[in-house]
């Protein structure tokens, strides 16, 4: 009977792992973690993202700092212009010719 040794797993931030070990995990990752990451919910309703990377006597689950847009419905909603401001649709077709080439008798008053 042979005995299987099992691996020892811990999860750890990034920027806790020995500069080595980070070194390591970036050749892993030569691309970024985008493609490899995946989400842990906590059993408290939070998470993280992390990445895993394998030593031959760790397995570990890497967390990764991760930056999430949080945009709310109200900035969706935002008056960015003045009321002032003319869109595409309030704006009248000149003909195609510019303010130096139009004359006199173009101009509506």
């Amino acid at each position: 009977m042979t005995k299987e040794t099992v691996k020892k797993r811990l999860v750890t931030s990034f920027n806790n792992l020995p500069l080595e070990l980070q070194e390591k995990v970036k050749l892993l990752y030569p691309n970024g973690f985008a493609d490899a990451m995946m989400r842990v919910d906590k059993p408290n309703g939070d998470f993280f993202y992390a990445v895993p990377f394998e030593t031959d006597e760790i397995s570990y689950l890497v967390k990764i700092d991760v930056k999430i847009d949080d945009v709310s419905e109200d900035d969706d909603e935002k008056e960015y212009y003045d009321d002032d401001i003319k869109g595409a649709d309030d704006i009248q077709d000149d003909g195609g010719q510019s303010e130096e080439e139009m004359s006199d008798d173009d101009i509506d008053i």
